[in-house]
């Protein structure tokens, strides 16, 4: 039988998740939605066809696994007064809250700490995963199964490591969409029609992540490969490196990583003042 699976929280991250479960062939009976609106219930129970309630801790009664699924700054609120079954698993999607937190809260050790990335909608995201070792091999195989639903996950080995999963691939769309949106304005500037030089950036930037995944080459080994020496290739690259892109980028990250942590220490004080 289907695990019972409790979403804690309606909005995207939620809706791609159970999109995926149902895709997957899990069965809307076996999902439970809690909102914080009737109108979002209604919303929702349309939608996938599963049980959208604005009581959490009747969404969450007898769940297998509940997924934490509501913004960061609201996970106090949205958590006040819940209890998790025993043995259930806590999986959350929430950026910069800390496991001690959620345990904490939840009064229970099964917890699970993922960061996805927006691709999920289209069931092409990455997730990382974080959990302590006394977290059991039936709760890591369940957050696999369930975020597996949108697109690839891999584990990480600290907690801290979650946040510069953050700053690469939670943040990573923003990248790629500033860089498609910067090449795409060259272009237009070099002559080119505005819709011609969008479709040969969007094109050309899915071209070569397809190469990068299916190659089996190393992506350093991709660009030699395509730069002539002398060629018009070299001469961009080389003009990026003279102003500093890789600098600037691990600058970049740096400081989203620095931002993660910072919010995660902001909501863990949080937590501590709540129970005091």
């Amino acid at each position: 039988m289907h695990e019972l699976i409790a979403f804690v929280g309606g909005g995207n991250m939620a809706a791609s998740l159970i999109g995926g479960l149902l895709a997957a062939g899990h069965p809307a009976a076996r999902l439970r939605v809690a909102v914080r609106t009737a109108e979002s219930a209604a919303r929702v129970a349309e939608r996938f066809g599963v049980a959208a309630l604005t009581d959490s801790a009747r969404a969450i009664r007898g769940a297998d696994i509940v997924v934490l699924a509501v913004k960061p700054q609201q996970m106090a609120e949205a958590l006040r007064g819940l209890r998790v079954e025993p043995g259930a698993t806590v999986i959350s999607v929430a950026a910069g809250v800390q496991v001690a937190t959620l345990a904490q809260w939840l009064g229970t050790t099964a917890v699970v700490r993922s960061m996805p990335n927006t691709p999920a909608l289209f069931r092409c995201g990455v997730s990382g995963l974080y959990a302590a070792p006394e977290v059991p091999a039936e709760s890591r195989q369940r957050a696999e199964g369930v975020l597996g639903c949108v697109g690839e996950t891999c584990w990480v080995e600290r907690e801290e490591q979650i946040d510069a999963v953050t700053a690469l691939s939670g943040c990573g769309p923003a990248y790629y969409f500033l860089l498609t949106e910067v090449l795409r304005d060259a272009g237009t500037a070099l002559g080119l029609d505005p819709v011609v030089a969008a479709q040969l950036a969007h094109s050309t930037f899915i071209g070569a992540a397809q190469m990068a995944r299916d190659a089996g080459e190393d992506v350093a080994v991709l660009r030699a490969q395509v730069t002539s020496k002398g060629g018009s290739t070299e001469a961009a690259l080389a003009h990026l490196e003279a102003a500093g892109l890789g600098r600037i980028f691990k600058e970049a990250l740096a400081a989203a990583d620095l931002r993660a942590r910072l919010r995660g220490e902001e909501l863990a004080q949080l937590a501590a003042s709540s129970t005091n």
